[in-house]
């Protein structure tokens, strides 16, 4: 049932996409923002939009009359939305005082960590690999993820005061990704 080779491709796959090391920036950018991020909470709400996805997701889409072109167009605005408050030093997400500050869900768990690149290459895992593998390599994955949200504040203390400004190189970095990720789908249609 479990094949090794299998699970090493399914999770270095699903590692690149994910990309939680290219992601420490923006993530200690949503800390600093509210000051807390929810490790756990994070992990699973992304883990359980990626297995959901896995099982449903395209059902879904078609359900709403949605292709997965048009998700991840939308995934890659939300994106482009968060380059713009790292680069700019403005805010467009905006809590909801009421609820708490929270960046646990939206858009840390969607679009980043289980964003359109994720649920799009789980539906194309799904068609490669077996299920058991797939399940295994997401995981790992949410093992890793958990492991650098919960050591953001060490992080951040590591790249000190200087090293913070130098985060918003990466929030260009983030607008050119979503703009990339834009054209190539508009180039599909």
């Amino acid at each position: 049932m479990f094949n090794f080779k299998e699970i090493i491709s399914v999770t270095l796959i699903l590692f690149s996409v994910i990309d939680i090391l290219g992601s420490i920036p923006i993530v200690i950018t949503l800390r600093k923002k509210v000051g807390t991020i929810e490790s756990g909470k994070a992990t699973l709400v992304s883990g359980i939009i990626m297995v959901g996805f896995l099982f449903v997701g395209e059902q879904i889409l078609r359900l709403f009359g949605l292709d997965v072109a048009s998700f991840s167009l939308a995934g890659a605005l939300i994106m482009f939305l968060i380059g713009m408050e790292m680069v700019l030093g403005i805010e467009i997400f905006k809590t909801d005082p009421s609820a708490g500050k929270s960046t646990s869900i939206v858009p840390l768990a969607f679009p980043l960590i289980a964003g359109a690149g994720t649920m799009t290459t789980l539906i194309s895992l799904r068609a490669a690999y077996q299920l058991p593998n797939i399940l295994l390599g997401i995981a790992i994955n949410l093992i890793l993820v958990y492991l650098v949200l919960k050591s953001s504040v060490w992080l951040e203390k590591k790249l000190g005061p200087a090293g913070f400004n130098i985060l918003k190189v990466f929030g260009i970095i983030l607008l050119s990704i979503a703009i990339k990720l834009f054209k190539n789908q508009l180039a599909q249609w």
